[in-house]
């Protein structure tokens, strides 16, 4: 965080500039951009389970499609998503 402190009779407006062009120069705005939408790397294993779940997930959805227990309408639009 910064250190920034309100000068004496300086508006609100003036202070959040001077604040923002502090951030500005320092980098921080730069760097809090590039992390905003970083995810981690998975490992192997984690992402095989992810796989297998999504895979046992449409089979099941599937076989419940084709023995009419699931409308053959709402298995369409869940899946134009």
């Amino acid at each position: 965080m910064s250190d920034l402190k309100r000068k004496k009779n300086e508006s609100f407006e003036a202070f959040i500039r001077r604040v923002k062009q502090q951030w500005q120069r320092s980098g921080t705005i730069l760097q809090a951009r590039k992390i905003q939408y970083f995810t981690a790397k998975q490992s192997k294993n984690v992402v095989r389970k992810l796989t297998v779940s999504k895979v046992k997930k449409n089979v099941k959805t599937d076989l419940l499609r084709k023995t009419g227990k699931l409308p053959e309408e709402d298995y369409k639009k869940k899946r134009r998503r």
